[in-house]
């Protein structure tokens, strides 16, 4: 299951909002993990780079943060809840004017690269990084997202 919440300014359109829903059960159905709940929140630069801030100590704006419930010592309380995502949309849509797709790939793309770090992708050595990219390529491939030649 999939929650979305955004602040009040920020408008979702139905067809971001429909991206962010398939792209979320594609990667949970490709990862084995479809009867999970993930929360994701859309959000501004200056509310993004506060968490980044906060629970990074990174003082500047980022384009998604993962907040895994899976993790530490209750980690096994309730399986069920895979963990939150936050996504800047004015981020996200000067990334994807900068790599020349669109939108609608850009958020499918974080939301794919999200929910695989609260499953424990990550990418800080190049072997994890060649299995999470991997990852997000075929879930963008399956809804006919192809970022590939943007790297």
């Amino acid at each position: 299951m999939v929650r979305l919440n955004s602040l009040p300014e920020i408008q979702v359109s139905d067809e971001i909002e429909s991206v962010i829903r398939k792209t979320a059960e594609k990667t949970l159905l490709m990862e084995r993990n479809e009867d999970c709940e993930v929360s994701i929140f859309l959000t501004d630069d200056v509310e993004i780079q506060k968490l980044n801030k906060l629970y990074r100590n990174v003082d500047k704006p980022t384009d998604v943060l993962a907040f895994a419930m899976r993790e530490g010592i209750d980690g096994n309380l309730n399986r069920q809840i895979l963990g939150d995502i936050v996504i800047s949309i004015p981020t996200a849509q000067r990334q994807a004017s900068d790599y020349g797709h669109s939108i609608y790939a850009e958020i499918s793309l974080l939301v794919a690269h999200g929910i695989l770090h609260l499953l424990g992708y990550e990418h800080e050595k190049e072997h994890e990084a060649e299995v999470m990219w991997q990852k997000q390529s075929d879930v963008l491939y399956s809804l006919n997202y192809n970022l590939a030649e943007q790297g």
